[in-house]
């Protein structure tokens, strides 16, 4: 069904055929003609974090900012959905236009700069949801907050979405946001990091429930940004990190109508940086701490690299976008057959 319309969508505006495609399979699944959009896969249960996944294909932040389509994105057939970035405020985002495909690519370049309705609205719309799965918020901080005031923002948000999400994610690594990937760096990660570990456990405390707390960060990290990142996620034991978000780089892109466009670069092109990182960030940390792989699958094979490469759980985003929601049943069958078939080391299966 997806295949039919997509002709339809690529002829218009990126971010109107973002809203429109929502609005479509939110009508969809209201009508119960969601069957028609994905055929589920059978669960796969996956611990990570401390939770147990229906299965390890989840939706990565940045689709549903507000939380406002959460039981549709359910249906699909994801093992988990993250909605957000959400901030403390409301905020318009970054001038349109502001999002481009770059179909010779399958990559598209966004530079919306977390654009939502702010933490109350985002809040409202999870308490009215059904949500019969897995949730990740994914938090941020308002566009003119400067960094030394930035954990107020990430610790107001954490508190509103605490008694509500299984997992929340801590986004330092959008490059939409002016100065907001220099809290990566080593002792402003911490200082951070430090602050929000403190105020997770304190919230712990209150609500009498754990919440795993995970970080989200860039591909475009040096071995050494790497290595210092780990230092300070080990120290402090988080309880994940998602690798990674998009990369501004330009190099497997360059030439192509849009790629000159600021912003970040997510969809096939992004899954060589993504996934170093992701090994990496493996190699660096201890076992306790779960990763989730993200940036580039557009395939099955692509979520089984993930896997082999050390992550847990993989997220999708731009790949649904060329793909449509099939590719949520590839990502999780691949997986499976990779788990049963440990014969086969670190090569991805064929689907």
């Amino acid at each position: 069904m997806y295949g039919l319309a997509r002709p339809f969508l690529f002829g218009l505006d990126a971010e109107t055929a973002h809203g429109l495609g929502l609005s479509a399979m939110e009508a969809a699944y209201r009508s119960g003609l969601n069957p028609l959009l994905a055929r589920k896969p059978e669960p796969l249960p996956t611990k990570a974090f401390g939770l147990t996944f229906p299965n390890p294909v989840g939706l990565a932040a940045g689709l549903d900012k507000n939380g406002a389509h959460i039981d549709a994105l359910m249906s699909l057939g994801f093992g988990f959905v993250e909605i957000g970035t959400v901030t403390p405020k409301p905020q318009a985002g970054n001038p349109k236009p502001r999002m481009f495909r770059l179909p010779g690519h399958r990559a598209v370049i966004n530079r919306l700069g977390f654009n939502n309705d702010g933490i109350e609205a985002l809040v409202r719309n999870v308490e009215r949801a059904e949500c019969r799965g897995l949730l990740g918020i994914n938090i941020g901080k308002n566009k003119d907050t400067p960094n030394e005031a930035a954990a107020g923002d990430y610790m107001y948000c954490l508190s509103r979405v605490f008694p509500l999400a299984d997992y929340v994610t801590i986004n330092i690594s959008s490059p939409n946001t002016a100065g907001l990937r220099e809290l990566q760096e080593e002792q402003a990660l911490r200082r951070l990091i430090g602050t929000l570990r403190e105020e997770q456990e304190r919230l712990q405390a209150k609500h009498g429930k754990c919440v795993p707390m995970l970080v989200k960060v860039a591909p475009d990290l040096s071995e050494s940004d790497v290595d210092a990142a780990a230092r300070v996620l080990t120290d402090l034991e988080v309880d994940g990190v998602i690798a990674t978000n998009t990369t501004v780089q330009r190099l497997l892109v360059e030439g192509a109508p849009h790629a000159d466009e600021t912003g970040g670069l997510s969809g096939q092109p992004l899954m060589g940086p993504a996934t170093t990182v992701l090994r990496m960030m493996r190699t660096r940390l201890p076992e306790s701490i779960d990763l989730i792989g993200v940036g580039g699958i557009m395939s099955g094979a692509d979520a089984a690299t993930k896997q082999a490469a050390g992550a847990s759980l993989v997220q999708l985003y731009t790949g649904l976008v060329y793909q449509g929601p099939k590719l949520v049943y590839e990502c999780v069958e691949a997986m499976r057959r990779r788990k049963e078939a440990p014969s086969r080391g670190n090569l991805p299966p064929e689907v």
